[in-house]
């Protein structure tokens, strides 16, 4: 039994039994609790007293918390030697922990845009390779197609429809101003030069999409003269990162030629086994150590993989001057702050699993008591675990394979 819990009961059992003396008695006044007792009722007067019952209980309760969890081996001396059980001192750590995993680079899906073809027809010529960084609005491809006359033809068509509409409109006004022509007529005029002119900019607005500049649609309509091919520009700037097709080709409307993306920040998709998804929070830092790249954590997937019971943890990072690169597959370093609480590190030869849970070994005299830890991160020599220890225990990092199947004999629940 704990030696401070028996004191504590030593003295409330002394403050119970001993008679309650009088000042007028004794002359002086009395500084010891003392206890009132009226039928089966009792009160604890003296403050001292109050808080010695209350550390009594606090103390049990930690006791009995403590003799759920650990578990109780007897080993003599000649015992521990002859199973080559040695022990170590673990060492305290900063409450904040690195792990590590594999991820690949990726780009951001938003910072992605595709160049398509802007109709059916054949690619004469691509201008830029992959890999290769572009300017909003530089030319990438060039495009023949028999799509685009015919757009051309009937823009022109309704070019000749809207002025024919206008001009009747406008000698319509005349007769009706020189009441030669009903109102009737003049409405009809009116609502075919309207229709005309909405045509003419529905077909102004399709060879727009075609990829005809104003530039060009102003001279087209200026010299009525149709060009076969139309040149393809880049909306955006950024880096080419996958060319489609190929010179020759023929393509479809909306076929994708080029994927332009800008490369700063990035993603990384870390491969998080399941086991440890509950320590990662989003916001966390990340640091790619080979690179020199440094991001925060911004998506926990909420689905594991089932064959490598795994999930996809996304890290945005800084490129760091284009040597974060996509596709690249590399190690992140997720940092965390665990919060107070306290943390140690100890050989990894010390700690064993043993039903779903991890466990220690601290010599005491009696032998070891086997404690349930939780494992926070490990290496190959080192493991960081979160437990109730001291600077002084001792932590058995070795011949722990007796120590194990006598655990397993002790806790057969």
């Amino acid at each position: 039994m704990n030696p401070f819990i028996e004191i504590f009961r030593n003295v409330i059992a002394s403050a119970l039994s001993s008679p309650r003396r009088s000042p007028e008695t004794t002359g002086v006044a009395d500084h010891v609790g003392h206890v009132e007792i009226s039928g089966k009722r009792r009160s604890l007067r003296h403050p001292a007293l109050a808080c010695l019952v209350l550390a009594l209980v606090m103390a049990t309760h930690g006791q009995s918390r403590a003799a759920e969890d650990a578990i109780a081996i007897s080993m003599d001396e000649r015992e521990i030697r002859f199973a080559g059980i040695t022990t170590t001192r673990p060492d305290k750590e900063q409450p904040e922990i690195e792990l590590s995993f594999p991820g690949t680079v990726a780009i951001p899906p938003q910072q992605m845009r595709v160049v398509a073809a802007p109709a059916n027809g054949l690619v004469e010529s691509m201008l830029v390779a992959a890999d290769e960084p572009v300017n909003a609005g530089d030319a990438v491809a060039q495009l023949r197609s028999m799509e685009i006359v015919e757009a051309q033809r009937q823009f022109l068509a309704a070019l000749s429809d809207e002025a024919l509409a206008a001009d009747r409109l406008r000698r319509m006004q005349q007769l009706f101003e020189g009441r030669a022509a009903p109102e009737r007529e003049l409405r009809t005029a009116e609502t075919s030069a309207a229709n005309a002119k909405a045509h003419l900019d529905e077909r102004r607005q399709i060879l727009a999409l075609m990829e005809l500049s104003e530039t060009d649609i102003v001279s087209l309509q200026n010299t009525r003269k149709i060009v076969p091919a139309v040149t393809v520009h880049a909306p955006v700037g950024g880096m080419v990162v996958k060319r489609h097709v190929s010179p020759g080709e023929r393509v479809d409307a909306a076929a994708p030629l080029y994927t332009i993306a800008s490369l700063n920040p990035l993603w990384v998709n870390i491969q998080v086994p399941a086991s440890r998804l509950s320590a990662l929070k989003t916001g966390a830092s990340v640091v790619l150590p080979a690179h020199g790249a440094r991001g925060r954590l911004i998506r926990i997937a909420r689905t594991v993989d089932p064959q490598t019971q795994s999930a996809i943890a996304v890290a945005e990072i800084d490129s760091n001057g284009g040597s974060v690169r996509p596709g690249l597959a590399t190690t992140a370093t997720i940092r965390l702050d665990l919060g107070p609480g306290t943390q140690w590190s100890v050989p990894a030869a010390a700690v064993i699993r043993h039903r779903d849970r991890s466990w220690v070994f601290i010599r005491n005299k009696e032998g070891f008591v086997a404690r349930p830890v939780q494992v926070l991160s490990e290496s190959s020599a080192r493991t960081s675990i979160r437990a109730d220890l001291g600077p002084d225990d001792l932590v058995a990092d070795r011949g722990l394979i007796t120590l194990l199947s006598e655990l397993a004999a002790a806790d057969k629940g």
